[in-house]
């Protein structure tokens, strides 16, 4: 078994944390910031309450890899998923406001059981995750600052 891997990053977001928050809970609004590249389904009905739980779908040709994830915690400024599939672990988003807006934090923790994948990752995705990542946060930041001006009038 691979060894426990955390990213962490963050981003100031010239917005509320409610909207902040909601940027990240609300379905619609995930679809705006999230890659392109995944797909996140809801099984039985959207929600982001404890125990709510989804499919992430990385679309890559053929194969389609799959993440289940269930919501471990919630509270306000809160979330946490739960992730099982080719990599277990959590992604945690937490809204922490500022006299500015808020400070969004978001910490990938996770473990690749399969040593062939665990390579793969390594040697082909890690550094593009790591990008990802705070590019999905700059899409998000964009995306909730929209929301505050358009709320604001």
């Amino acid at each position: 078994m691979s060894a426990n891997q955390t990213f962490e990053q963050s981003i100031q977001i010239s917005a509320s944390a409610t909207i902040v928050e909601r940027c990240i809970t609300n379905q619609t609004l995930m679809h705006r910031w999230l890659n392109p590249a995944l797909r996140c389904e809801p099984v039985g009905e959207w929600s982001s309450d404890v125990g709510a739980k989804s499919r992430f779908f990385i679309q890559i040709p053929i194969l389609q890899p799959t993440l289940n994830s269930t919501v471990v915690k919630r509270q306000p400024g809160l979330i946490i998923w739960q992730f099982t599939g080719f990599f277990h672990g959590s992604d945690r988003w937490e809204c922490q406001p500022t006299e500015k807006g808020t400070t969004l934090i978001n910490r990938f923790e996770f473990t690749i059981p399969n040593p062939v994948v665990s390579w793969g990752f390594k040697t082909f995705a890690e550094k593009s995750t790591k990008q990802d990542m705070q590019a999905q946060l700059r899409r998000l930041k964009r995306v909730a600052e929209e929301i505050q001006v358009k709320e604001s009038y």
